[in-house]
């Protein structure tokens, strides 16, 4: 808040890297017990008034020109090595919502993120399904803000400001994800995943629960408009779309750079 007062009269960037919901939680003390879902619901409690803080704020000094973005960086889980209770207390919380697994996994619940994007008079409300990804910020504000990038930077970086100002639901064609030790692409509502080992790590109160090393000796095939929750592997039905989504994989490796 003391940031934006200060700041007000010019334009500025604020990059908030709030540690509520990471390990080790500590919200304070009027949050705690507030979720009725452990210390981790409480951490979120905390966060989430935080934020309505530095929103308040914004809005009470009638900053109107601000875009303001909310997001995480990976999916949610309960357990990293901290024996905080937050899994035994999660009351049947399930913050991948549909989707399968959380962080560390190559699944829709360790890749797909929540991603808000709020800009009083440009961006109307609404749900967007555009294929975006946190590396298309960089062209995107880059260009909002009419400044230019030296040559060969960001080569993955797509200016995507249509899709998140809500003014398109057209994002990219494709994405790369990424976990440890494990990659997949994105194409449409298609994502295959490549056979190979897969490391999970941390425990989940969500489906996938698996830990430790295991091997996928067969390809994933999913589609998520009907299957959000990965559960259907469609990979000996559509052997053609396997081929196709591996050596597309393959060719954006091997280039280091997607082509949109």
């Amino acid at each position: 808040e003391a940031f934006v007062a200060t700041n007000r009269s010019k334009t500025f960037f604020l990059y908030y890297a709030a540690n509520d919901v990471h390990v080790p939680r500590a919200p304070n003390a009027r949050f705690l017990g507030k979720s009725q879902c452990g210390i981790r619901g409480d951490a979120i409690e905390e966060l989430d008034w935080g934020v309505g803080q530095f929103m308040a704020e914004v809005k009470r000094l009638n900053l109107a020109n601000t875009l303001v973005i909310f997001s995480s960086d990976n999916g949610p889980l309960f357990d990293d090595g901290y024996a905080d209770g937050s899994l035994q207390a999660a009351n049947g919380a399930r913050p991948a919502g549909p989707f399968r697994g959380g962080k560390y996994r190559i699944y829709e619940g360790g890749t797909r993120l929540p991603f808000i994007t709020w800009w009083p008079g440009q961006i109307q409300p609404g749900v967007s399904d555009a294929l975006v990804s946190h590396v298309d910020l960089l062209a995107a504000l880059t260009d909002l803000a009419g400044a230019s990038r030296p040559q060969n930077t960001g080569p993955d970086s797509v200016d995507l400001r249509d899709a998140l100002l809500g003014r398109t639901k057209m994002g990219r064609k494709e994405l790369v994800e990424q976990s440890p030790n494990r990659v997949a692409i994105r194409q449409g509502t298609w994502k295959y995943i490549p056979p190979g080992k897969v490391l999970h790590w941390g425990a989940l109160a969500i489906p996938d629960n698996t830990a430790g090393p295991v091997d996928w000796p067969q390809a994933q095939l999913y589609n998520l408009a009907a299957d959000a929750g990965e559960t259907n592997n469609l990979a000996a039905k559509y052997p053609d779309k396997v081929k196709e989504l591996a050596a597309l994989l393959k060719r954006i490796q091997r280039d280091d750079v997607s082509s949109n």
